[in-house]
Protein backbone atom coordinates (compact mmCIF):
# COMPACT_ATOMS: atom_id res chain seq x y z
CA UNK A 1 0.00 0.00 0.00
CA UNK A 2 1.39 3.23 -0.86
CA UNK A 3 2.06 6.26 1.31
CA UNK A 4 1.93 8.50 -1.40
CA UNK A 5 -1.38 10.25 -0.63
CA UNK A 6 0.14 11.69 2.87
CA UNK A 7 2.53 14.01 0.83
CA UNK A 8 -0.06 14.78 -1.72
CA UNK A 9 -1.36 18.60 -1.43
CA UNK A 10 -4.06 19.58 -3.48
CA UNK A 11 -5.54 22.93 -1.94
CA UNK A 12 -7.63 20.83 0.64
CA UNK A 13 -5.00 20.64 3.70
CA UNK A 14 -2.44 23.04 4.29
CA UNK A 15 1.10 22.32 4.23
CA UNK A 16 3.26 22.53 7.40
CA UNK A 17 7.17 21.72 6.23
CA UNK A 18 8.44 21.13 9.57
CA UNK A 19 5.60 18.94 10.60
CA UNK A 20 6.05 16.64 7.49
CA UNK A 21 8.85 13.65 7.78
CA UNK A 22 12.03 14.15 5.20
CA UNK A 23 12.80 10.34 5.78
CA UNK A 24 10.74 6.86 5.37
CA UNK A 25 11.04 5.97 9.30
CA UNK A 26 7.52 7.31 9.66
CA UNK A 27 6.12 5.38 6.91
CA UNK A 28 7.52 1.80 8.08
CA UNK A 29 8.65 0.31 5.41
CA UNK A 30 11.20 -2.27 3.86
CA UNK A 31 14.00 -1.48 1.47
CA UNK A 32 14.36 -4.56 0.18
CA UNK A 33 10.49 -4.64 -1.17
CA UNK A 34 10.65 -0.34 -1.96
CA UNK A 35 13.19 -1.20 -4.51
CA UNK A 36 11.26 -3.91 -5.67
CA UNK A 37 7.95 -1.57 -6.05
CA UNK A 38 10.20 1.23 -7.59
CA UNK A 39 11.49 -1.56 -10.31
CA UNK A 40 7.56 -2.65 -10.85
CA UNK A 41 6.72 1.02 -11.10
CA UNK A 42 9.31 1.87 -13.94
CA UNK A 43 7.94 -1.01 -15.98
CA UNK A 44 4.42 0.30 -15.41
CA UNK A 45 5.40 3.93 -16.01
CA UNK A 46 7.61 2.26 -19.48
CA UNK A 47 4.04 0.81 -20.83
CA UNK A 48 1.96 3.94 -19.96
CA UNK A 49 4.63 6.61 -21.52
CA UNK A 50 4.71 3.97 -24.97
CA UNK A 51 0.56 4.80 -25.24
CA UNK A 52 0.83 8.45 -24.19
CA UNK A 53 3.24 8.76 -27.11
CA UNK A 54 1.40 6.73 -29.28
CA UNK A 55 -1.86 7.91 -28.52
CA UNK A 56 -0.74 11.88 -28.67
CA UNK A 57 -3.47 13.22 -26.60
CA UNK A 58 -2.34 15.02 -23.50
CA UNK A 59 1.37 16.11 -22.72
CA UNK A 60 2.75 15.30 -19.03
CA UNK A 61 4.62 18.73 -17.63
CA UNK A 62 6.52 17.07 -14.55
CA UNK A 63 7.88 20.20 -12.32
CA UNK A 64 10.68 19.19 -9.88
CA UNK A 65 11.54 21.75 -7.72
CA UNK A 66 14.12 20.87 -4.17
CA UNK A 67 17.09 22.28 -2.54
CA UNK A 68 20.64 21.99 -3.23
CA UNK A 69 21.54 18.15 -2.52
CA UNK A 70 18.21 17.37 -2.52
CA UNK A 71 18.75 14.51 -5.82
CA UNK A 72 17.10 16.02 -8.07
CA UNK A 73 19.40 14.91 -11.26
CA UNK A 74 19.51 11.42 -9.97
CA UNK A 75 15.71 11.24 -9.64
CA UNK A 76 15.21 12.11 -13.09
CA UNK A 77 18.35 9.79 -14.19
CA UNK A 78 16.46 6.92 -12.19
CA UNK A 79 12.93 6.51 -11.84
CA UNK A 80 12.90 7.62 -15.69
CA UNK A 81 16.19 5.89 -16.73
CA UNK A 82 13.70 3.32 -18.69
CA UNK A 83 11.32 5.07 -20.53
CA UNK A 84 11.73 6.03 -24.06
CA UNK A 85 13.88 8.55 -24.55
CA UNK A 86 12.17 9.71 -27.95
CA UNK A 87 9.01 10.66 -25.80
CA UNK A 88 10.85 12.41 -22.95
CA UNK A 89 12.71 15.79 -22.86
CA UNK A 90 14.86 17.12 -19.60
CA UNK A 91 15.39 21.16 -18.64
CA UNK A 92 17.19 22.80 -16.62
CA UNK A 93 16.52 26.33 -15.46
CA UNK A 94 18.95 28.18 -13.93
CA UNK A 95 19.51 31.56 -13.30
CA UNK A 96 17.73 33.70 -16.30
CA UNK A 97 19.89 35.16 -18.88
CA UNK A 98 19.51 38.70 -20.24
CA UNK A 99 17.22 37.86 -22.76
CA UNK A 100 14.81 35.66 -20.72
CA UNK A 101 14.78 38.56 -18.35
CA UNK A 102 13.41 40.54 -21.29
CA UNK A 103 10.23 38.58 -20.90
CA UNK A 104 7.79 37.76 -19.13
CA UNK A 105 8.71 35.27 -16.26
CA UNK A 106 7.16 32.69 -17.80
CA UNK A 107 8.40 32.71 -21.22
CA UNK A 108 11.48 30.39 -20.73
CA UNK A 109 9.44 27.90 -19.86
CA UNK A 110 6.60 27.88 -22.45
CA UNK A 111 9.12 27.62 -24.88
CA UNK A 112 9.88 24.46 -23.45
CA UNK A 113 6.27 23.22 -23.00
CA UNK A 114 5.91 19.59 -25.25
CA UNK A 115 3.71 18.97 -27.89
CA UNK A 116 0.93 16.52 -26.47
CA UNK A 117 2.40 12.71 -26.37
CA UNK A 118 5.41 14.03 -24.57
CA UNK A 119 6.69 14.24 -21.08
CA UNK A 120 9.08 17.27 -20.05
CA UNK A 121 10.62 17.62 -16.98
CA UNK A 122 11.29 20.92 -15.91
CA UNK A 123 14.59 20.53 -13.33
CA UNK A 124 13.77 23.81 -11.67
CA UNK A 125 10.76 26.18 -12.90
CA UNK A 126 9.05 29.36 -13.34
CA UNK A 127 8.38 28.79 -9.61
CA UNK A 128 12.16 30.05 -9.04
CA UNK A 129 10.29 33.56 -9.54
CA UNK A 130 8.45 33.14 -6.03
CA UNK A 131 11.24 31.08 -4.29
CA UNK A 132 14.99 32.47 -4.92
CA UNK A 133 13.81 35.56 -6.22
CA UNK A 134 11.11 36.32 -3.10
CA UNK A 135 14.14 34.96 -0.93
CA UNK A 136 16.96 37.54 -2.52
CA UNK A 137 14.18 40.46 -3.38
CA UNK A 138 15.73 39.93 -6.72
CA UNK A 139 12.31 41.40 -8.11
CA UNK A 140 13.80 44.74 -7.24
CA UNK A 141 16.06 44.83 -10.12
CA UNK A 142 13.73 43.98 -12.08
CA UNK A 143 13.46 46.34 -15.58
CA UNK A 144 9.58 46.70 -14.92
CA UNK A 145 6.82 49.18 -14.67
CA UNK A 146 6.81 50.56 -11.21
CA UNK A 147 2.92 49.36 -10.65
CA UNK A 148 4.33 45.55 -10.98
CA UNK A 149 7.19 45.87 -8.39
CA UNK A 150 5.54 46.10 -4.88
CA UNK A 151 7.09 43.55 -2.74
CA UNK A 152 4.17 41.14 -1.36
CA UNK A 153 1.61 42.11 -4.00
CA UNK A 154 4.34 40.76 -6.57
CA UNK A 155 4.65 37.62 -4.73
CA UNK A 156 1.04 37.03 -4.71
CA UNK A 157 0.33 38.33 -8.31
CA UNK A 158 3.13 35.41 -9.51
CA UNK A 159 0.96 32.78 -7.24
CA UNK A 160 -2.13 34.08 -8.77
CA UNK A 161 -0.11 33.64 -12.47
CA UNK A 162 0.76 30.69 -11.78
CA UNK A 163 -2.26 29.02 -11.29
CA UNK A 164 -3.66 30.65 -13.89
CA UNK A 165 -1.16 29.24 -16.02
CA UNK A 166 -1.40 25.56 -15.02
CA UNK A 167 -5.44 25.87 -15.56
CA UNK A 168 -4.70 27.00 -18.75
CA UNK A 169 -2.46 24.21 -19.61
CA UNK A 170 -4.67 21.61 -17.99
CA UNK A 171 -7.70 22.94 -20.23
CA UNK A 172 -5.19 22.32 -23.14
CA UNK A 173 -5.59 18.93 -22.43
CA UNK A 174 -1.73 18.89 -20.21
CA UNK A 175 -1.28 17.65 -16.99
CA UNK A 176 0.99 19.34 -14.45
CA UNK A 177 2.94 17.41 -11.57
CA UNK A 178 4.69 19.19 -9.17
CA UNK A 179 6.96 17.17 -6.85
CA UNK A 180 9.49 19.05 -4.08
CA UNK A 181 12.09 16.91 -2.82
CA UNK A 182 12.06 17.42 1.31
CA UNK A 183 15.51 17.67 1.91
CA UNK A 184 16.76 18.01 5.76
CA UNK A 185 19.03 20.42 7.15
CA UNK A 186 21.15 17.12 8.46
CA UNK A 187 21.32 15.58 5.27
CA UNK A 188 22.15 18.54 3.03
CA UNK A 189 24.90 19.08 5.18
CA UNK A 190 26.03 15.50 5.10
CA UNK A 191 25.45 15.57 0.90
CA UNK A 192 27.46 18.95 1.37
CA UNK A 193 30.53 17.23 2.85
CA UNK A 194 30.73 14.36 0.71
CA UNK A 195 30.66 16.75 -2.14
CA UNK A 196 33.60 19.03 -0.42
CA UNK A 197 35.64 15.23 0.46
CA UNK A 198 35.16 13.34 -3.30
CA UNK A 199 37.26 14.39 -5.70
CA UNK A 200 34.98 13.39 -7.90
CA UNK A 201 31.77 15.25 -6.69
CA UNK A 202 33.38 18.44 -6.16
CA UNK A 203 31.98 20.16 -9.43
CA UNK A 204 28.70 19.49 -7.39
CA UNK A 205 29.89 22.22 -4.95
CA UNK A 206 30.18 26.02 -4.72
CA UNK A 207 30.75 28.99 -2.00
CA UNK A 208 27.12 30.24 -2.83
CA UNK A 209 25.16 26.67 -2.02
CA UNK A 210 26.94 28.12 1.93
CA UNK A 211 24.84 31.07 1.09
CA UNK A 212 21.97 29.95 0.37
CA UNK A 213 22.28 27.16 3.36
CA UNK A 214 22.21 30.31 5.62
CA UNK A 215 19.22 31.46 4.37
CA UNK A 216 16.77 27.70 5.43
CA UNK A 217 14.09 29.16 7.67
CA UNK A 218 13.47 31.63 4.70
CA UNK A 219 13.41 29.10 1.80
CA UNK A 220 10.99 26.85 3.81
CA UNK A 221 8.44 30.00 3.93
CA UNK A 222 8.78 30.39 0.64
CA UNK A 223 8.34 26.82 -0.25
CA UNK A 224 5.36 26.64 1.93
CA UNK A 225 3.36 29.27 1.06
CA UNK A 226 3.69 29.04 -2.44
CA UNK A 227 2.60 25.10 -2.55
CA UNK A 228 0.01 26.36 -0.94
CA UNK A 229 -1.04 29.13 -2.79
CA UNK A 230 -0.33 26.57 -5.82
CA UNK A 231 -1.72 23.58 -4.62
CA UNK A 232 -5.01 22.49 -6.59
CA UNK A 233 -7.16 19.37 -7.29
CA UNK A 234 -5.96 19.16 -11.50
CA UNK A 235 -2.52 20.28 -10.80
CA UNK A 236 -1.51 19.14 -7.00
CA UNK A 237 1.83 18.94 -5.41
CA UNK A 238 3.65 16.39 -3.87
CA UNK A 239 5.86 16.71 -1.03
CA UNK A 240 8.35 13.96 -1.06
CA UNK A 241 10.65 13.06 2.51
CA UNK A 242 14.43 13.30 0.36
CA UNK A 243 16.99 12.15 2.76
CA UNK A 244 16.49 8.74 1.55
CA UNK A 245 17.01 8.60 -2.19
CA UNK A 246 15.60 5.15 -2.46
CA UNK A 247 12.04 5.96 -0.80
CA UNK A 248 12.55 9.64 -2.55
CA UNK A 249 12.80 7.39 -5.88
CA UNK A 250 9.92 5.18 -4.78
CA UNK A 251 7.38 8.27 -4.25
CA UNK A 252 8.23 10.32 -7.23
CA UNK A 253 7.96 6.86 -9.44
CA UNK A 254 4.43 6.12 -7.83
CA UNK A 255 3.06 9.82 -7.92
CA UNK A 256 4.08 9.39 -12.07
CA UNK A 257 2.43 6.37 -12.49
CA UNK A 258 -0.74 7.29 -10.63
CA UNK A 259 -1.41 11.12 -13.02
CA UNK A 260 -0.55 8.14 -16.17
CA UNK A 261 -2.90 5.77 -14.84
CA UNK A 262 -5.63 8.79 -14.39
CA UNK A 263 -4.72 10.01 -17.78
CA UNK A 264 -5.29 6.28 -19.16
CA UNK A 265 -3.77 6.36 -22.64
CA UNK A 266 -4.36 4.13 -25.20
CA UNK A 267 -2.77 3.12 -28.64
CA UNK A 268 -4.52 4.46 -31.43
CA UNK A 269 -7.01 2.11 -33.72
CA UNK A 270 -7.04 2.12 -36.94
CA UNK A 271 -9.87 2.57 -39.53
CA UNK A 272 -11.79 -0.68 -40.27
CA UNK A 273 -11.56 0.35 -43.85
CA UNK A 274 -7.41 0.20 -43.05
CA UNK A 275 -7.60 -2.83 -41.14
CA UNK A 276 -9.62 -4.57 -43.89
CA UNK A 277 -6.55 -3.81 -46.34
CA UNK A 278 -3.65 -5.57 -43.74
CA UNK A 279 -4.49 -9.29 -44.92
CA UNK A 280 -3.36 -8.23 -48.32
CA UNK A 281 -0.44 -6.21 -47.16
CA UNK A 282 0.44 -9.52 -45.23
CA UNK A 283 0.17 -11.45 -48.51
CA UNK A 284 2.41 -9.34 -50.37
CA UNK A 285 4.94 -9.31 -47.79
CA UNK A 286 4.98 -13.27 -47.74
CA UNK A 287 5.63 -13.79 -51.03
CA UNK A 288 8.49 -11.30 -50.96
CA UNK A 289 11.74 -13.28 -51.67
Amino acid sequence: MSNLEKYRFDGSKKLNISKLPTNSKQDDVDKEKILARTEKNQEKIFALQDKLYAESKEGLLIVLQARDAAGKDSTIRHVMGGVNPQGVQVYSYKQPSKEELAHDFLWRCNLNLPRRGMIAIFNRSYYEDVLVVRVHKLYKTYNMASRCLKGKEFIQKRYEHIRNYEEYLYDNSYRVLKIFLNVSEEKQKERFLERIDLPEKNWKFSGSDMSERELWSDYNKAYEDAINATSTKDCPWYVIPADQKWYSRYLVSEAILDVLQSINPKYPKISEEEAAKFPQYKAELLKEK
